[in-house]
């Protein structure tokens, strides 16, 4: 049985009642705008006095902290308070969630108002490995639904330390070489960049919590009422969201901030509901499902992610559904972060599992894989690789697994041109009656009959 998330039948009574509801939450929506109008919305970015960025951190402000689950909150207590401004950015106004709204961001995601994510989502946050260590590129992950989200971000962190920053030489070593204020200011440029794209490139919303609950409804959004505590921050330039992310970092990456959900919220209200909806078909109706006891993201999260629309399949463009009248939306542009993925239960034919080249041949070296559920990183620091034919032939790659016991990036050595009868007399010594172990079958779906030179690495999976 699909352990989906699914929305109970409801009686005519029960009907009646929603309808009730509705309405009542119409007219609070608008109650909200009015007073977001009040406040204010015409946001302005915060400009230190010397225009320099400076962290939470390092001001001391926006502590990000939550309390532990359950505990109970004195009045004077913060819950990752609303960050404390700059003085001269008075113009600068968040406003609070809205009922209606809260209820269609639970909606979007569950497909209902009762469920809630677990203490894995709640512990996650964005936070990197050591300063100038061999990992100091790469986030820390930990098992659990919110593993595929850090490590999509882990791709785009590559990317923007790689290929987009100036000044810094497309290496290895330039990744390991990282200030403390590096990696945080890669990682508010990556937040920013991810959301700015999901926006449209036209605003970016960005949801913080505070300790008191923003949102009167009866409905049960959630256990603990987190998302009633949301306070939303709305931008309309790219460098004004980068700005503001690195001065209150600390409500991303510290420890209790719940960092992963405050980021998949802001990036699903970026989005807007109504462009979600327009992205999603009926195979999908929300973002997230269950299984085996968690809460893992499907496939439109992911996409979100990496093109900035919340496709929910890997092919290309559109394809006929089961019925005639329906419509499977895949990717409609070339990613700039790749997506490769390889599953033991999956067949060969499955048309609709098979990823595009709009994934599968992104814009720079850098590929999310997707391994039997488990969500990893290869990438490449020559940018020329897939815009010359001739480099595919033999070239390195570097994976991240985000697996605690890894201390380092694994080297492999890619050849495309070796003899196929060369390989047939190897048996893969580490896996389950496989010749190849599960990520170079992940890989072998981009390079067909390639081999994998593991230098000399215990092969992962």
């Amino acid at each position: 049985m699909d352990p989906e998330i699914e929305v109970q039948e409801q009686n005519p009574l029960e009907l009646d009642l929603e309808e009730i509801t509705k309405r009542l939450l119409f007219l609070d929506q608008w109650r909200g705008v009015f007073r977001y109008y009040r406040l204010g919305n015409s946001l302005t970015t915060p400009q230190n006095h010397d225009g320099s960025h400076i962290s939470a951190e390092e001001t001391g402000e926006g502590s990000g902290m939550l309390p532990p689950q359950g505990q109970e909150q004195s009045p004077s207590s913060t819950v990752c308070s609303i960050p404390r401004l700059p003085g001269n950015s008075s113009k600068l106004h968040g406003f609070p969630i809205s009922p209606a709204m809260a209820t269609m961001l639970q909606r979007s995601l569950f497909g209902n108002t009762n469920q809630v994510l677990g203490g894995d989502w709640r512990k996650a946050h964005f936070k990197f490995h050591d300063p100038f260590s061999d990992l100091a590129f790469a986030l820390q992950v930990e098992k659990g639904g919110a593993q595929s989200i850090q490590m999509a971000v882990q791709g785009s962190i590559i990317k923007y330390l790689l290929f987009t920053r100036e000044g810094k030489d497309c290496s290895l070593h330039s990744l390991c070489n990282l200030s403390q204020r590096e990696q945080e200011q890669a990682l508010a440029a990556v937040l920013a960049g991810i959301l700015w794209t999901a926006g449209a490139a036209q605003k970016a919303i960005i949801c913080f919590v505070t300790k008191d609950i923003q949102s009167a409804s009866t409905l049960d959004y959630s256990s603990d009422n987190f998302i009633e505590r949301l306070q939303l921050f709305e931008f309309s330039e790219k460098e004004a969201t980068e700005k503001f992310i690195y001065d209150h970092l600390q409500c991303f990456k510290g420890e209790g901030s719940h960092g992963v959900i405050l980021f998949l919220y802001s990036l699903v209200l970026s989005r807007t509901l109504e462009r979600l909806q327009k992205d999603l078909d009926a195979t999908t109706t929300h973002l997230l499902r269950s299984q085996a006891g968690g809460v893992l993201c499907r496939q439109a999260v992911l996409n979100l992610i990496l093109t900035g629309r919340a496709s929910p399949n890997v092919f290309n463009g559109y394809e006929e559904g089961r019925r005639s009248e329906e419509s499977l939306h895949g990717v409609l542009a070339r990613s700039d972060v790749g997506y490769l993925q390889w599953s033991r239960d999956t067949s060969e034919g499955d048309q609709v599992s098979q990823v595009g080249s709009m994934l599968k041949t992104p814009t720079f070296p850098i590929w999310l894989c997707n391994v039997n559920g488990n969500y990893s990183i290869l990438f490449c620091t020559n940018r020329q690789l897939l815009s010359d034919w001739k480099m595919e032939r033999v070239f390195d790659l570097h994976f991240y697994s985000g697996q605690p016991s890894q201390k380092k990036p694994v080297h492999l050595t890619i050849d495309t041109h070796s003899h196929h009868w060369e390989g047939e007399h190897r048996e893969d010594k580490h896996g389950s009656g496989r010749r190849f172990s599960s990520l170079e079958m992940a890989i072998r779906t981009k390079w067909r009959e390639a081999t994998i030179n593991w230098n000399g690495a215990i092969p992962f999976f």
